[in-house]
């Protein structure tokens, strides 16, 4: 089936959400809140790893780093662009539509729940690997993988922030589907280069994901998602 690791991740999310707003009854504020903190907590280091990944060097005496000014472009331009576009603010928007369609206006937390945990699900390595794998030769190996740390991830955030966590899956779905499309029409477009270029900055973005969520919103990380096609545009110079 066409698209199946896509199918699958969303299924996933779905399922996840759903049993994290079972979970939610039962378990106390103040436990919810340190449940956020500790989720906070777990994915600035997931960020922090993959940024470190991709910048030191470890030679047989020196520390050594690269990729310093890809980040810096990534994050200036992408910020630059992103905020020009207000792509938070939609984001946003999209959360007050479906929370008004699901006449959930009372649900504080709505749609902080729905922009982070796409931001979450949505930023990373595995969704753009997974997709054009996916696309390419139909493996869906690698989403499969993705989807069981996006179910435990959703279960978590849905216990603590609610419904709005489920409607994920909706950009989750047009997101990978959409690389999944790009990568059976073009071909292998993307070299193993670009891929560790994009998951660089895609790792700087998920570190700011997890600021915001330990210790309150502190970036705009939808603002910056532009940054993740900087190293496509940089790959693609003819210099």
């Amino acid at each position: 089936m066409f698209a199946l690791g896509t199918i699958i991740n969303t299924g996933a999310v779905i399922a996840g959400g759903i049993l994290g707003m079972i979970l939610k009854k039962g378990i106390p504020e103040k436990s919810q809140h340190i449940l956020m903190q500790a989720c906070g907590i777990a994915t600035i280091f997931i960020g922090i790893s993959g940024v470190l990944k991709e910048m030191l060097v470890i030679n047989s005496q020196t520390i050594e780093t690269k990729g310093t000014f890809l980040l810096i472009f990534s994050l200036v331009l992408g910020g630059l662009a992103g905020s020009l576009l207000s792509i938070e603010d939609r984001l946003e928007r999209l959360g007050d539509i479906l929370k008004r369609k699901l006449h959930s206006e009372k649900d504080t937390q709505f749609v902080e729940g729905f922009v982070t945990s796409t931001l979450v699900i949505c930023v990373g390595a595995m969704a753009i690997v997974g997709a054009i794998e996916d696309g390419l030769t139909g493996s869906c190996s690698t989403l499969t993988a993705k989807a069981i740390l996006d179910f435990v991830i959703v279960l978590i955030f849905a216990s603590t922030m609610g419904k709005g966590v489920v409607f994920s899956a909706l950009p989750l779905f047009l997101y990978q589907g959409a690389i999944t499309v790009l990568a059976a029409l073009l071909g292998d477009f993307m070299d193993a280069a670009l891929i560790s270029d994009i998951s660089f900055i895609g790792s700087a973005l998920i570190f700011c994901v997890g600021v915001n969520i330990a210790f309150g919103k502190k970036f705009n990380t939808g603002n910056l998602l532009p940054a993740l096609l900087v190293p496509i545009v940089y790959h693609f110079l003819p210099f």
